[in-house]
């Protein structure tokens, strides 16, 4: 055969591969408004960056009738390319080839993908589209299960690891989706279950309720971020790849400041806690006004989000509200957890007054959760900044970067209040007897209110303490924070070894 003749065959075995997949399960995909394996990684990477790896691979097993299968690059889609010029790696299910199904070589191409991202040092992406585990290679496809996770639980906090869920996603492949950082679906075409609905001993049980992006933006809190078209959905990773660092050896990534670093905003100063949203605190702080939300619908008492100051990524942190909940307080401990795997700055604004709970959550362990968020901010290394904006009472306030746990600035609004609790009901357990012995027990506790908030629970007061480094103009938060972050920019810390946390 001719040197002409044998690249006549490479193109036609290409032309195969790039063709192959079943056309009935093509022709179902594209009725639900699927794209194929190959498109998602195409409007994935930038232009002609793709670099395939593994083409010629196929299932190695011949029982069950395996022999006569198409098998074309075991239903995996894989290789490397760059984003907005960032290097990733990349896999995406065939879902037309034997349903994405993961078995022997479609595993060890995946690992193979770890394997390289990790000597580079980049993210790995995996578009997961598969019924799960393939029964016909049966402990072969479990130890390719095997293989994937600890590949995966190697470059964790090592390399970001970011998981689309554009179809479904399966018993023990979720757990791939569960052991990323970051997990986006569709809201159309996505379904993610541990275990089907009929063997679950609720019978009324279905995937709607178990398994759909919803459930897992809202409830089960997985999901990072949904949309309704997977174009968006990839457009969503492509942005957050932007606020990414490689690797967690990697400076965050800098872009050119377009907005005044030293900005201030006259509308901070007569901020409405009432009537107006935390978010807009953030709008007015951050670069341009833009920041990337992850988990908006989840333990929506708490805002956590990537955004740009002084054209580097942080971390915001944001009480939305004066109470967190058992799920605010999980959705916060792990993105602390996060930005500190990757060397992003955190900064918080804090008003909290309590943790909230119910039996369910008491049951499920609120105080185990809340500990754990002591524990990540105690234990992060990174520059750390906290803005007490309002009221923050006891554990909540302790909790959420102060001082006393190791932030490196803490700044307070003059409208802080800082105390054990609120300082009526702190009058009300002190001077009990006086208030209830009082001709007029209203003067007594207005009286007592008014020395408790001068003495103990002002900003003023605490900051004499030492426990808060100063007290900013509303409207110079901006320039004050980013001021904190330069000089934070070299922060070296000695930590103790131990293997690892047991928090």
């Amino acid at each position: 055969m001719s040197t002409l003749e044998k690249l006549s065959e490479l193109e036609s075995r290409r032309a195969a591969i790039e063709n192959s997949g079943d056309e009935a399960a093509k022709e179902v995909s594209l009725a639900k408004g699927k794209l194929s394996a190959r498109d998602r990684i195409t409007k994935l990477l930038d232009e002609n960056s793709f670099v395939e790896i593994g083409a010629f691979i196929t299932s190695r097993s011949t029982a069950f009738n395996m022999d006569v299968l198409d098998t074309t690059a075991d239903g995996l889609i894989s290789g490397f390319g760059t984003i907005n010029g960032n290097p990733v790696y990349v896999y995406s299910q065939d879902v037309n080839t034997l349903g994405g199904a993961i078995g022997e070589m479609h595993a060890k191409k995946i690992v193979r993908m770890y394997k390289d991202a990790l000597k580079m040092g980049v993210p790995v992406i995996g578009i997961l589209d598969t019924v799960g585990v393939r029964l016909q290679e049966s402990i072969d496809a479990l130890e390719g299960y095997g293989a994937i996770f600890t590949q995966m639980t190697h470059a964790s906090g090592v390399i970001p690891q970011i998981a689309i869920v554009a179809g479904d996603c399966a018993g023990g492949a979720a757990f791939i989706a569960g052991l990323s950082d970051f997990v986006f679906m569709s809201a159309k075409t996505a379904k993610m279950f541990l275990n089907s609905p009929n063997t679950i001993d609720d019978k009324s049980a279905t995937f709607d309720h178990i398994a759909t992006a919803k459930v897992h933006f809202e409830e089960s809190g997985l999901a990072s971020f949904i949309a309704d078209q997977e174009e968006d959905v990839i457009n969503e990773v492509k942005n957050l790849i932007t606020y990414l660092p490689k690797n967690n050896l990697s400076e965050v990534p800098f872009y050119n400041v377009t907005d005044d670093i030293n900005r201030a905003d006259a509308n901070l100063n007569s901020f409405d806690f009432e009537t107006s949203k935390i978010k807009d605190i953030v709008t007015s702080i951050v670069d341009n006004g833009e920041y990337l939300e992850l988990n908006g619908k989840y333990g929506a008492d708490a805002l956590t989000a990537f955004a740009r100051m002084n054209g580097g990524t942080v971390g915001i942190i944001a009480n939305t509200a004066s109470t967190a909940d058992y799920h605010a307080v999980k959705k916060m401990s792990k993105f602390v957890l996060l930005c500190d795997s990757f060397n992003i700055p955190i900064i918080t604004l804090t008003q909290g007054t309590h943790f909230t709970s119910t039996l369910a959550t008491e049951k499920l362990g609120i105080i185990k959760e809340c500990s754990k968020l002591v524990h990540a901010f105690a234990n992060a290394t990174v520059a750390k900044i906290n803005v007490i904006l309002n009221e923050a009472f006891g554990s909540s306030y302790i909790a959420m970067n102060s001082k006393h746990i190791g932030a490196d600035y803490v700044y307070a609004w003059p409208s802080a209040k800082i105390s054990t609790l609120n300082a009526e009901s702190a009058i009300k357990i002190m001077y009990d007897k006086e208030i209830q012995s009082a001709p007029v027990a209203s003067e007594v506790i207005t009286q007592k209110t008014a020395e408790y908030e001068t003495l103990n629970s002002s900003a003023y007061a605490v900051a004499a303490r030492g426990y808060i480094d100063d007290i900013i103009e509303p409207a110079a938060t901006r320039k004050r924070v980013i001021a904190a972050l330069e000089i934070l920019a070299t922060k070296q810390i000695d930590t103790v070894y131990k293997k690892h946390p047991t928090v």
